[in-house]
């Protein structure tokens, strides 16, 4: 179909949020979404069987890394929209719709504003400054939606970024064309400021921010998130995904 989307999901023991994913994917679509393809990196769970058990198509790779992961998702994809979405994160209604709208408006590509599930006063305050167009402020839970041609055009997902990975496309998706800011908003967890503390998880990732725009090496990134940050029980994005 011309204007379907392959919605695109990397995964690593997210075997909690996926019912809900799908059930809000479903519900929330207005009948342009073609494919489902959740991309396991590993998991120690049961992502892998509830997901085959859902009706969705599962991609299991050789390693974990949502750059990685993406890229694989994407190759196998068959439509020609690709929408890149977090195992926590949940579209507005008629998501679909938006994106298409947005595509056959002439963009290349974009992302939604962010929300979170927790009405938290600093949370709200984090959340409203992605309704601004600057690139500097765009992030994976936004999701990120693409044409599929510009995405291969472009190279796909840096493999090497172990996180602010979607930050990096963003750069050269606008050198192909407009990038849209859909002002509707996607809700993604907060659990990982719940387990962190919204002030201090903040101030970690606003370091990592500026560390990498200070051109500090992925590793050490990446070294400094796994030590700074909890995920609590939950090891879903394995300290290693922004």
């Amino acid at each position: 179909m011309k204007d379907s989307i392959s919605v695109i999901i990397p995964c690593i023991n997210e075997a909690g949020t996926l019912p809900g994913l799908i059930r809000t994917l479903q519900k929330h679509q207005a009948g342009k979404i073609g494919e489902i393809i959740i991309v396991d990196g590993g998991s120690s769970d049961n992502t892998v069987e509830l997901a085959q058990s859902l009706g969705v198509r599962v991609i299991e790779t050789a390693k974990a890394g949502r750059a990685f992961q993406m890229n694989r998702g994407a190759e196998a994809a068959v439509n020609p929209i690709l929408y890149f979405l977090h195992a926590d994160t949940k579209p507005p209604v008629q998501f679909d719709e938006s994106i298409i709208s947005s595509i056959r408006n002439g963009a290349s590509g974009g992302c939604f504003i962010l929300k979170f599930d927790w009405n938290h006063p600093a949370l709200n305050f984090y959340s409203w400054f992605t309704r601004l167009k600057t690139s500097f402020l765009r992030f994976g839970d936004q999701s990120l939606y693409i044409k599929a041609d510009v995405f291969h055009k472009i190279g796909g997902f840096d493999e090497l970024h172990l996180l602010m990975e979607d930050q990096e496309i963003i750069s050269r998706i606008k050198k192909e064309g407009r990038f849209d800011v859909i002002q509707q908003p996607v809700t993604t967890s907060a659990r990982k400021y719940r387990i962190n503390g919204p002030v201090r998880l903040q101030l970690i990732f606003t370091m990592i921010w500026f560390g990498y725009y200070l051109g500090i090496p992925q590793e050490r990134l990446k070294s400094f998130y796994k030590r700074t940050i909890s995920n609590g029980l939950q090891a879903g994005k394995e300290g290693l995904l922004l």
